[in-house]
């Protein structure tokens, strides 16, 4: 079997979560998903994740989404108290590659999620 590249790693990652997502809070967590990048752009990852977690429901899944794959790809801790006290003890260089890794996961998941709600998964 071929090695799989990062960005097939992100869009199989980000097919799969935009499945669940798209079958438990239907659209809403697409549009989610497509404005999250700016969000982050404009607070800061760690803020947006507060205010996910803060919102409850659909925000929370896709919070949860977004930290599982920087778990499997940055070794940041999964869960959300532990995810925030490690981004607040982690170096400038940590911090920004962690942020440059959701910002590239969350293009593939606005992608996959408007394709599997527009193809009729």
């Amino acid at each position: 079997m071929t090695k799989m590249t990062m960005e097939q790693k992100r869009a199989q990652d980000a097919w799969e979560k935009a499945a669940q997502g798209l079958q438990q809070h239907g659209k809403d967590y697409m549009n989610d998903a497509k404005g999250l990048p700016a969000l982050i752009m404009n607070s800061g990852l760690m803020q947006v994740m507060a205010f996910l977690e803060q919102k409850g429901g659909r925000h929370v899944t896709l919070g949860l989404h977004l930290r599982q794959w920087l778990h499997q790809t940055r070794d940041t801790p999964e869960d959300f108290d532990s995810f925030m006290e490690a981004m607040m003890q982690a170096d400038s260089r940590k911090f920004q590659a962690v942020t440059t890794e959701a910002f590239a996961w969350l293009r593939w998941l606005r992608q996959m999620a408007a394709a599997r709600q527009g193809g009729g998964q």
